[in-house]
């Protein structure tokens, strides 16, 4: 299914949970996900369905009460579930760097711009504060801050929304970091702004040949930047496509709805299309497939019964569907 010799990032059969008052309640099922060298990998779905747990999971930043079930994250030939706290603080950071949802609360507000930056240039190594200084300013004019040099002495609050991530992305860039989460990093902003997030993290991939896992709901965004796209639905993987073949031919019925439902492919006198339903608890009991509750093509004799699998539909194109299988 995926090309794991060419990965930067794979993740193979990974299940986790939480344990709670009321019981031990399965958060992601079995996932798998692959993030090739200089590729930008979407994750999509619907909030709650286990995207941001799918991010937290790489980072190893787990809520106390996770419980990780099985399943290996492979990154640059080791598994990160095996790496002790002192392993994983000389990855997290540095190797792999986070772009978090809310640029507005990311930045710590007592401290300059140039100091932050500098406190993550100087976090494993200590650089020289001039050849610091320069990183500094060589990233945040890689991310199209003008002024750079001036907006080192700056604090978070006189920076606009846009801006501020801006700044994130440069920390991300003044580490080094191979592979960059970058988690809903359009939240909050307006269009244009989200526009030009977009562009320079797709400028980050193609000039530095960083790999990026973007994680969103924003499929108009997701399908104009990403190389390969995985569809999620309720802690479950339900489709894996290049991003062309997904849109051209969308397999997994949830996929298609998601489509339907974008404003671009409804008539602008009609309502817009949505899918009926809400998405599942963790707590909800469902038999069969988890989206069969919401599916218009549910076969009432195995949908309701049994568990797909993702399995290959065709060339670089998987997906989890009994659709496909009879």
């Amino acid at each position: 299914m995926y090309n794991t010799r060419m990965s930067l990032l794979s993740i193979k059969n990974y299940s986790m949970s939480f344990k709670c008052e009321s019981g031990i309640f399965k958060v992601l099922n079995n996932i798998s996900l692959s993030i090739g060298k200089n590729k930008m990998v979407a994750l999509v779905g619907e909030s709650g369905c286990g995207k941001s747990m799918t991010a937290m999971s790489i980072l190893r930043l787990l809520p106390k009460n996770a419980l990780i079930d099985s399943g290996e994250i492979i990154f640059d030939n080791k598994d990160i579930l095996q790496l002790n706290k002192s392993q994983m603080r000389d990855i997290r950071g540095t190797k792999i760097a986070l772009i978090p949802q809310d640029p507005m609360t990311s930045l710590n507000p007592l401290y300059t711009i140039g100091n932050q930056i500098l406190e993550v240039i100087n976090k494993n190594n200590t650089v020289p504060r001039q050849d610091a200084i320069n990183k500094a300013i060589e990233v945040l004019d890689i991310v199209k801050i003008p002024n750079a040099k001036e907006k080192l002495s700056m604090y978070p609050h006189e920076l606009s929304g846009g801006m501020k991530q801006r700044v994130i992305i440069a920390m991300a860039l003044a580490v080094n970091a191979e592979l960059i989460i970058a988690d809903e990093p359009t939240t909050a902003l307006d269009v244009t702004i989200q526009s030009q997030i977009m562009n320079i993290l797709n400028d980050i991939k193609k000039n530095l040949g960083t790999s990026i896992l973007l994680i969103s709901h924003e499929l108009n965004l997701v399908g104009q930047y990403s190389d390969e796209i995985n569809v999620m639905y309720a802690g479950r993987i339900v489709e894996h496509a290049g991003a062309k073949e997904f849109f051209d031919n969308p397999l997994h019925p949830y996929s298609a709805a998601l489509l339907n439902s974008l404003p671009a492919n409804n008539d602008l006198n009609e309502r817009l299309k949505t899918i009926d339903g809400q998405p599942p608890n963790i707590s909800d009991c469902i038999n069969g497939c988890r989206f069969n509750p919401r599916c218009d093509k549910v076969m009432d004799k195995i949908c309701t019964t049994k568990c797909p699998m993702l399995k290959p539909a065709s060339n670089n194109h998987s997906v989890e569907c009994f659709l496909y299988e009879v």
